[in-house]
């Protein structure tokens, strides 16, 4: 059993648990679960903002503990003021390290588009996420089969909520397409052997049909880089082990967004 099996094959388990806990009814009746959306979609792709989807996250199973000592509002307030489009919060507490107060607290301190990010299984799960104040959900294509892929997006959309799709490869690109999903990021990290590779995004990007957006996510450390991936055509990258290995992952990407900026400009003067 690969780490991505062990992960989902726990995460029923905790969702069962949850599920008896706190009763679907109870999540409806939450402060944030009538609160209309922020659109990830119209964030990421807005020119005056820079595509960036800036991650919380404490720990990974590939690198162990990332930082430990970093607090979730001081973070994404700092990396929403650096000039961030958007932010995606570990909810998973096993892996990642990561709670469902973390996006609550997110969300209260931040008004931009918040991405659960979690190993969604059931559409309890997704009731849960608009009940903290998400806007999208992740759905991974790894994870999920295609059928259940659809109608846990299908699901999403009812709730109003937008969904990113995460594939790997072409195949789980292809068998996973459905029009209830709103952007694809393609995760230059292998969940199998984590290994990183940008040429998995480059290799893959114009074989997401133009209505989605386009995102590539993981292994992102340069602000050139980023450069490379929107002139291939990518809209949003998404960004977290290289700003929260950093003792302060606000400053890091305030600097990185600064050098990315200053890039930018001057590509178009050029």
């Amino acid at each position: 059993m690969n780490i991505l099996d062990q992960i989902i094959a726990d995460k029923h388990l905790e969702v069962a648990d949850r599920k008896s806990l706190v009763p679907v009814k109870l999540l409806e009746q939450s402060i944030f679960f009538d609160s209309k959306i922020v659109s990830m979609k119209k964030y990421v792709t807005n020119p005056e903002k820079t595509g960036i989807i800036a991650e919380f996250k404490r720990k990974s199973p590939s690198k162990g503990m990332i930082n430990s000592a970093s607090k979730v509002e001081k973070v994404s307030i700092g990396y929403m003021q650096a000039g961030a489009s958007a932010l995606s919060i570990l909810t998973d507490m096993k892996y990642f390290g990561g709670t469902t107060e973390d996006l609550k607290s997110a969300r209260q301190y931040n008004f931009c588009p918040i991405l659960r990010k979690d190993f969604v299984v059931d559409e309890y799960q997704i009731v849960e996420a608009k009940s903290i104040g998400a806007d999208c959900i992740l759905l991974i294509a790894a994870a999920l089969e295609p059928a259940k892929l659809k109608s846990l997006a299908y699901f999403a959309k009812s709730l109003g909520l937008e969904v990113l799709m995460e594939v790997h490869d072409g195949e789980e690109l292809d068998r996973s397409l459905c029009d209830a999903l709103d952007l694809i990021g393609i995760n230059n990290r292998n969940l199998k052997t984590f290994e990183v590779s940008l040429q998995t995004s480059l290799d893959l990007v114009n074989r997401i049909p133009s209505e989605f957006v386009k995102i590539s996510e993981s292994g992102i450390s340069d602000p050139e880089t980023l450069i490379q991936l929107r002139t291939v055509g990518f809209d949003g990258f998404l960004i977290g082990e290289n700003f929260m290995k950093s003792a302060r992952p606000e400053q890091a990407a305030y600097n990185f967004i600064k050098e990315f900026k200053k890039l930018t400009t001057e590509k178009v003067l050029s």
